[in-house]
């Protein structure tokens, strides 16, 4: 498979590093993986701090219609393989569609556990140990159900200069989330895969408290 070379960190924009924007391209370089080969792309948000990456198929610029994950970190299932979520194996799926096509982007954001942090979302994890769910984990620590947002994602779609997109989800919230930014989001390709015993309630959770399309 070829990777089409994207264009100039100072480029990707039409706009210099250092014109006060609040998300920048920094770096990229040619990214093979298990799934196929990819641009890598790394972000800097100069709001929030984070560093962030894009993984990017072939060339986006102009592109209408082309499929995109918005991917939120997920260090338990995305690094480890924890089985109390479908985290990983949605963005695998998710790598596998695009590798597959002529063009397309994984965008990952520094939102782990829907947006209250690591420590937090082991502290949910006790409490849904014993008995809550991950709604009610989550209110009960003094957070919002989900405390995500999707402005650095569509920054990030700016930046990479994609026309509309076809977003790889099975959460409205998140198409919701990004027409706010600006995003024309033209339909969806859902990502659903096999609960298993241990992150059943979680994906019944999903599916009647969140409104997720599973």
């Amino acid at each position: 498979m070829h990777t089409h070379t994207m264009t100039s960190p100072n480029s990707a924009s039409g706009r210099s590093r250092d014109d006060g924007a609040t998300v920048r391209l920094v770096a990229q370089a040619a990214f093979p993986t298990l799934f196929g080969e990819f641009t890598l792309m790394g972000f800097a948000d100069r709001t929030g701090g984070d560093e962030l990456t894009a993984v990017v198929r072939g060339e986006v610029r102009g592109a209408a219609d082309c499929p995109v994950r918005v991917h939120s970190e997920c260090h338990t299932g995305d690094i480890f393989g924890s089985l109390r979520c479908d985290c990983r194996e949605q963005l695998e799926e998710s790598l596998r569609y695009i590798a597959a096509r002529d063009c397309g982007a994984v965008i990952y954001l520094r939102q782990e556990g829907r947006g209250i942090g690591l420590l937090n979302k082991i502290r949910a994890y006790e409490l849904q140990d014993q008995g809550l769910d991950s709604v009610d984990a989550n209110e009960r620590l003094g957070f919002p159900a989900d405390a995500r947002d999707y402005a650095t994602a569509a920054r990030i779609i700016e930046l990479l200069g994609i026309d509309s997109v076809r977003l790889l989800t099975n959460n409205p919230a998140k198409i919701a989330g990004l027409e706010q930014e600006g995003v024309t989001v033209t339909g969806r390709v859902p990502v659903v895969v096999p609960a298993n015993r241990f992150n059943e309630r979680y994906l019944a959770t999903k599916r009647t408290r969140f409104n997720h399309l599973l």
